[in-house]
């Protein structure tokens, strides 16, 4: 086979230039760290490789959302916290309000202190994030969700959740409605209240010293059942005959279906709510009542709604200004103090629920930026994998590459030179 003079040049500018663009290549690597420079350097690593950036750009955005739920759901989980420090501080001083010893200037001045409660949890319910957004209007974050009224408060707010998304299947409320803070408050123990009877007009009936507890449910399911069946309640009738007290339950709030036959009374004995007429039925709840009932007396014990805490702070106000000896007697304003405190205890379970709630949020966050701060280590980790250069054997192929390089320049150079011309 004859070769040429030409196909000797052109075969050896071509090895050349191979070994120089290898080289070149290979330099490259080594500036930008990178083994694959182009997706025609491999693209299936280049192609895996893309996929895991933009997954790790996904989770990078899970993280700052984590972020800003963390830093939302913080101020939410103090101002939660501040609301069930005050409701204790009320809850004291409804305490101290009925003990007997105090005077009605000595009720004056926790009074003030109870008003100046109120303003501050008004201030709490209006409070504000670091973006000029009130925490518990709930969408509606530009909208004052409290304003007060002679009763309490009203809510301008609604029920909606601010959602983040922080993980692939998760969306997580970065906020607490008004509503689910302090009007989602069960009156009463949370299943029933109890008070004394009174008039349509709101008079009182009731004569004697006898005092209601807000009494407790022995039997959840029962007393369910019972809410289905008598919907209106209980009253307790006490009728005194001869010297000797005694009472009938009956329904509510008519009073004139006669659930027990009438039972002999013991101060601070508990009376079972049933029914022992036909049909029988036990309420599973009971309620204590102590002092002694005038004839003709009767308490009432109705199904739980929800009161607004601003309710029953402001009841407990109006209890406490009335005051003893003024429109209530010594046994009707124990009898509402003791409402008013149901209602601050019940409120105070439901901040605690509510915070219980955030705090878990807290927790779940923790976790999520732990297992996303680990993913994204990982995605790092399988892209360098993929991507970056090893060094050790770049050098090494740089060092082969020269020498190959020298040998095509040398070869080059001697086959170049032969001749026919050269031997003669």
């Amino acid at each position: 086979m004859r070769i040429s003079t030409a196909q000797i040049f052109n075969s050896g500018a071509s090895g050349i230039g191979r070994n120089q663009s290898d080289l070149f290549k290979l330099a490259n690597q080594m500036a930008t760290g990178r083994k694959v420079l182009t997706p025609e350097d491999d693209p299936i690593a280049s192609a895996q490789a893309l996929v895991l950036t933009q997954s790790s750009a996904v989770t990078q955005q899970f993280l700052k959302n984590q972020s800003d739920a963390l830093g939302k759901l913080n101020i939410v989980e103090s101002q939660v916290a501040s609301v069930g420090d005050l409701l204790q501080s009320v809850r004291e001083r409804l305490v101290q309000a009925g003990s007997t010893t105090l005077s009605n200037s000595d009720r004056a001045y926790i009074t003030t202190e109870l008003e100046a409660r109120f303003s501050e949890l008004m201030g709490i319910a209006n409070s504000q994030d670091g973006e000029g957004n009130y925490l518990f209007s709930g969408y509606q974050g530009a909208v004052k969700p409290f304003s007060a009224t002679t009763s309490g408060a009203s809510y301008q707010g609604d029920s909606g959740l601010r959602l983040l998304q922080v993980g692939a299947a998760r969306q997580m409320a970065t906020n607490v409605t008004g509503n689910q803070l302090f009007e989602a408050v069960r009156s009463g123990n949370g299943s029933f209240v109890t008070s004394a009877a009174t008039t349509g007009a709101g008079a009182p009936v009731n004569t004697g010293s006898g005092i209601i507890d807000q009494g407790s449910v022995s039997d959840p399911g029962k007393w369910t059942a019972a809410l289905a069946a008598y919907p209106g309640g209980v009253q307790i009738k006490f009728s005194v005959a001869a010297g000797v007290t005694s009472y009938q339950l009956f329904d509510s709030p008519a009073g004139t279906t006669a659930y027990t036959a009438a039972q002999a009374y013991t101060p601070g004995q508990s009376i079972k709510l049933e029914r022992t007429t036909a049909p029988a039925s036990d309420f599973g709840a009971a309620v204590v009542v102590s002092g002694q009932p005038a004839n003709g007396d009767a308490f009432t014990i109705a199904p739980s709604t929800n009161q607004s805490i601003f309710t029953s702070l402001r009841s407990a106000i109006s209890t406490l200004t009335s005051g003893i000896g003024g429109a209530y007697t010594s046994t009707e304003y124990s009898n509402r103090l003791a409402e008013s405190l149901g209602g601050i205890d019940q409120g105070l379970e439901n901040v605690n629920k509510v915070r219980s709630t955030v705090g878990s949020s807290l927790k779940e966050l923790d976790s999520l930026s732990s297992s996303a701060e680990d993913l994204k280590l990982q995605y790092a980790s399988s892209v360098s994998s993929l991507q970056d250069l090893d060094y050790t054997k770049a050098i090494t192929d740089i060092s082969q590459k020269k020498l190959q390089l020298e040998a095509a320049q040398l070869s080059f150079k001697q086959i170049s030179q032969l001749s026919l011309f050269s031997i003669l």
